[in-house]
């Protein structure tokens, strides 16, 4: 989201919250109307997206290490500062793979409340249910790494145009 000046401003949880929830409504509904027909979800499905999501909190480690060696001027090491274009291009990632994650927790999260109760009774949602908890994991811990990669490139109090980077 931007502000009257056409800044960007932080990811805020509330936004992450009604993603999740329009997903979690929007995958419910797909589920229960097409349950019968779609194949077994796999059960490591979620993984791919704790790797990005734990990809994003390494890189944001070393950023944000570099971001710190720059400004010391008692670092005598050898590290690169960071150019202005990959630190935005880092943020953009950020913000778009946290809403990405609240989006496919929502989704995890519908499909589980749909097989969570019938996988007593459907062999095929006993096998789903596995899926669901890892997609749901997986998800956030993509958003977590995004938020996580947002942090580390905060700018700095008093930097910039004298306002206050950390809102």
């Amino acid at each position: 989201m931007s502000t009257d000046r056409g800044r960007m401003e932080f990811t805020r949880i509330r936004d992450l919250a009604a993603v999740g929830l329009v997903s979690l409504l929007a995958g419910y509904l797909l589920v229960r109307l097409s349950y019968q027909r779609i194949p077994p979800l796999p059960s490591l499905a979620g993984l791919a997206a704790a790797v990005l999501g734990a990809a994003e909190a390494v890189a944001g480690w070393g950023l944000r290490s570099r971001i710190r060696a720059s400004r010391d001027p008692d670092d005598r090491s050898e590290r690169r500062p960071v150019p202005p274009l990959l630190a935005a291009r880092a943020v953009l990632t950020a913000k778009a793979s946290s809403l990405a994650g609240a989006a496919l927790c929502g989704l995890w999260l519908g499909v589980l409340v749909y097989v969570a109760p019938i996988a007593g009774q459907v062999s095929a949602a006993r096998d789903d249910v596995p899926a669901a908890v890892i997609g749901i994991v997986g998800s956030l811990v993509m958003a977590a790494g995004a938020l996580y990669l947002e942090h580390c490139l905060r700018t700095p109090t008093g930097a910039g145009d004298g306002r206050r980077g950390d809102r």
